[in-house]
């Protein structure tokens, strides 16, 4: 202020950038320049009607403010008994909210659920526009956290609650919450830096255009004896175009709607088929019975790429359509998805003895031993040597160049042999899954992506789990 009393029925504001302006009310105005008694002398006194009136109207809730200095004690006695009369006929304030008077008498009302203040009574919202006011104020928070966070992801969408408490639509997956999607979720506070990670790549992941589901059903009748081969000739059937749509799954001889429950047994079903190591297509690891990786000997099988880009298609279809495959893999295989390079530490998971055997080669001097770039690879029963590189079972392996016998004889025994196979693969996979989005994971992500957790935590199930009924 300047220790002078402004001239009644103006207001002194200050805007978000802390410029003071002044409001004259009488006129309806604004202006950068503090009024004159002189100014104010050429303006007639407004009439207890008009200043009814205007104390009545309603004022936008993100302003400051600072009320008139001038209101009579009839004015307030006016105002006050106007709210008397208003709230009387318009029932009880919704829960959290509290009507309060300020020192002039003018009514205004406090949510204690999103702690704020408003000119405007929540009661009335209905009958004046309230879709419009809403509209302009979610705009208004949008374009100042856009300034500072950036653009909401693809699908997103800023709403009001009725008692003005900003929440988020996600419409891929029809699920609206209170967290901000580009800020850490309020339940991540006490999780680890990596599962943080995971939750932002996965909210980019299906905001992406290509992860939405198309509009219709796309359905799939199999038979539970025979799911395999139903599903392949299903499967490879259908456009891709078509399978993005809802699917809808059904068995021979069961009546039933499919509100998805139906499709996670469909894939967990077909999962236990297609990675059944008597089919010759997969194969468990060396390492254990639980991770598979691709045979390299399902060429027996004429048809075994046809089936290798069935299998891809339907990782891709389960990603797509968010569901589960009961199966792991070993970490060369999701880094091959992925197209990183593969290493050393990756044999361990193929095969133990070989890794063993390689990492001892490094660490020792091998130069009397007489290795040369070449493998044996057993073909049906039959060994078979391999070159590493051309003209390979010539070139001795030394000190100098043993980091790349290593090397290639990890590429030839992880990648090499089974090419043909994971490109089929890769060619199904890619008709769902776009490459570049599948890339932002890394392979204990992809892991869980594909197949879920492995272990379910029954005390974090209970924790996170919304009781209803």
């Amino acid at each position: 202020t300047e220790g002078h009393a402004l001239v009644p029925g103006w207001e002194q504001r200050v805007d978000h950038l802390g410029r003071t302006y002044y409001v004259d009310h009488n006129t309806r105005t604004t202006t950068w320049h503090r009024p004159t008694q002189a100014a104010g002398a050429s303006v007639p006194e407004p009439t207890d009607s008009e200043r009814q009136r205007h104390m009545s109207r309603t004022l936008p809730d993100n302003a400051s403010r600072v009320s008139p200095g001038a209101n009579g004690a009839n004015g307030a006695a006016g105002a006050s008994g106007a709210s008397n009369a208003s709230s009387s006929a318009l029932g009880p304030l919704p829960s959290g909210w509290e009507q309060r008077l300020t020192p002039e008498g003018r009514p205004y009302f406090v949510n204690h659920i999103a702690r704020t203040t408003t000119w405007d009574d929540p009661r009335s919202r209905s009958a004046q526009a309230p879709s419009s006011n809403r509209a302009a104020a979610v705009a208004g928070i949008a374009g100042q956290t856009a300034s500072r966070l950036g653009p909401l992801p693809s699908g997103w969408e800023m709403r009001l609650t009725s008692q003005g408490r900003v929440y988020f639509v996600d419409h891929n997956t029809k699920t609206t919450t209170w967290d901000d999607p580009r800020l850490p979720s309020n339940l991540d506070q006490n999780v680890p830096q990596y599962k943080r990670d995971f939750r932002r790549k996965y909210i980019y992941f299906r905001s992406q255009a290509a992860m939405r589901p198309v509009p219709g059903q796309c359905h799939i009748k199999v038979a539970r004896n025979a799911i395999f081969e139903h599903s392949y000739n299903e499967v490879m059937r259908v456009p891709v175009s078509e399978l993005k749509k809802r699917l809808m799954i059904k068995f021979d001889g069961e009546d039933g709607l499919d509100y998805g429950g139906v499709s996670r047994e469909f894939f967990f079903l077909l999962s236990h088929e297609m990675f059944n190591p008597s089919y010759c297509l997969f194969e468990y690891s060396a390492h254990d019975t639980y991770t598979l990786q691709i045979s390299p000997h399902s060429k027996i099988n004429p048809e075994h790429l046809n089936y290798f880009r069935f299998i891809g298609r339907t990782m891709g279809l389960a990603i797509f359509h968010r569901r589960f495959l009961d199966a792991f893999f070993t970490s060369s295989f999701y880094k091959m998805i992925l197209k990183k390079p593969i290493t050393l530490e990756d044999m361990q998971s193929v095969d133990a003895d070989i890794y063993r055997s390689l990492k001892w080669t490094l660490e020792n001097d091998i130069s009397e031993m007489g290795f040369t770039f070449t493998v044996d690879d057993d073909r049906f029963g039959e060994r078979v040597e391999v070159e590493l590189k051309p003209g390979g079972k010539d070139l001795d392996v030394t000190e100098e160049n043993k980091k790349e016998f290593v090397q290639l004889s990890v590429q030839y025994r992880v990648c090499d042999r089974i090419k043909e196979q994971f490109e089929a693969f890769q060619a199904g996979f890619h008709e769902l899954i776009p490459e570049d989005l599948i890339q932002v994971f890394d392979e204990r992500e992809l892991e869980l992506l594909i197949g879920g957790l492995a272990e379910i935590d029954i005390e974090d199930w209970k924790k996170h789990t919304d009781y209803r009924g």
